[in-house]
């Protein structure tokens, strides 16, 4: 499982510190694609496959379906750890969740995010105000 937040920066070639808790978690290869929230989704292979398969059995008649569908898998690179745990990230990745040097990586149970810094407080500042109401709808709720 994934959990926690650390900070790191991406650098001049676009690599980015994994950090080393999560690497053997993450396995050999990964993907890496676009999240919700401007964020990157980063799946071990495993956790991926499960998704793809989820995928696959919607109906590809369904104009939402097809439209998530394609934005998911075009933005989805198949990543490895270099000898210092780094990961190379795509220009059009960093761009797409708007990292330019400061980040955040969270891992949140199956998957790791990878934020810009100041995206990450906004959003945490954002939805940390209604926590406790959000968790009481989605705990409760089998209650």
């Amino acid at each position: 499982m994934f959990m926690g937040e650390f900070n790191h920066s991406i650098d001049m070639k676009g690599r980015l510190i994994i950090p080393a808790k999560f690497r053997d978690e993450l396995g050999e290869s990964f993907i890496v694609t676009r999240g919700l929230e401007q964020c990157l989704f980063v799946y071990p292979m495993s956790e991926w496959r499960r998704i793809e398969e989820k995928l696959k059995a919607l109906p590809f008649t369904r104009k939402d379906a097809r439209a998530f569908t394609r934005l998911f898998f075009s933005g989805a690179s198949v990543c490895e750890l270099d000898k210092q745990g780094r990961v190379s990230i795509g220009n059009g990745l960093r761009e797409y969740a708007g990292i330019e040097k400061d980040c955040v990586v969270i891992g949140v149970s199956t998957r790791l995010e990878i934020w810009d810094s100041s995206a990450w407080q906004h959003y945490f500042e954002e939805s940390e105000a209604s926590f406790g109401d959000i968790s009481e709808s989605l705990l409760d709720a089998d209650s």
